[in-house]
């Protein structure tokens, strides 16, 4: 049987399946990022899940795609955990993006991901090709849940926050100052935290304050990734993964519009398109 992740800081999403003529078994999970999961914390998750721990045995093939999966070590720590846990299983691991492009093409595409990270790549038809690093929450991740938690932080403790969103900001999450400095600086994930927020605004994206924010995020993260491979999208389209990407598409359509570029779709888990569309890619 061949399970299939896709995993981003916050949550993995899982996929078993066993022939192409039965209904795969989807399973979920929190988030499994090796860059910020020790090999203990990473193996609590595996082994705190029924689901996981039903089929284990009969598991013979992992494919496991995944942020903080970009680098060599990361994947051989992930392959040793996955073999460990179910051990009748040869385990492989690649960077999420991979599963971005799964889900959205087999051709030739630019293709990006913005959920509580953010990612941009060029996808020749085999490979994945990077302009940029991924760095993470502290330098990058533009336009992402994180980035974003942080804007509204930032908009809330400067008071630049219009009067009635700081109210209902206030109301809907613990704002006392010990709180966010505890989650930002003692917590393990401070990603995950930071992009807990970003529901709060696409609840209420048509505010002319919010529109603002994520109409500038979205320009950064297209000014300092998408526009590399401007040339590249003069021949190729440009596709969009990740429920930051889905929710505020209409955002991203506008802020490419102005850059004479347009967009192609927009796929809020890519798990749910892989199995569909791409099981001949996993063969």
């Amino acid at each position: 049987m061949v399970l299939i992740a896709d995993s981003g800081s916050t949550k993995c999403d899982w996929i078993l399946c066993d022939a192409l003529n039965t209904e795969p078994i989807q399973i979920k999970t929190k988030g499994l990022n090796p860059a910020i999961l020790t090999k203990k914390q990473f193996e609590k998750v595996l082994s705190k899940s029924d689901e996981l721990n039903r089929i284990k045995d009969t598991v013979t093939d992992i494919k496991f795609f995944g942020a903080g999966c970009g680098t060599k070590r990361n994947q051989k720590k992930v392959n040793a955990i996955l073999e460990s846990f179910f051990q009748n299983a040869i385990a492989y691991s690649n960077e999420d993006t991979m599963a971005a492009v799964m889900a959205t093409t087999q051709d030739p595409a630019v293709v990006c991901i913005l959920g509580t990270g953010s990612n941009c790549c060029y996808f020749d038809g085999k490979n994945i090709h990077l302009k940029t690093p991924s760095m993470g929450y502290l330098l990058m991740d533009e336009g992402s849940g994180n980035y974003f938690g942080k804007e509204l932080l930032k908009a809330y403790y400067y008071d630049t926050m219009p009067k009635e969103l700081q109210v209902l900001f206030a109301e809907s999450f613990n704002l006392k100052e010990k709180e966010v400095i505890k989650h930002l600086y003692k917590s393990n994930t401070p990603n995950k935290y930071l992009a807990s927020f970003a529901p709060f605004l696409l609840a209420h994206k048509n505010h002319p304050f919010f529109k603002d924010m994520l109409l500038k995020g979205m320009g950064v993260f297209i000014e300092n990734h998408v526009l590399k491979y401007r040339e590249t999208l003069k021949h190729v389209p440009i596709h969009f993964v990740g429920s930051i990407a889905f929710f505020a598409q209409d955002y991203i359509k506008q802020a490419l519009k102005t850059r004479g570029i347009q967009a192609g779709s927009f796929v809020k888990s890519p798990i749910d398109n892989i199995i569909k569309q791409q099981i001949d890619f996993l063969k």
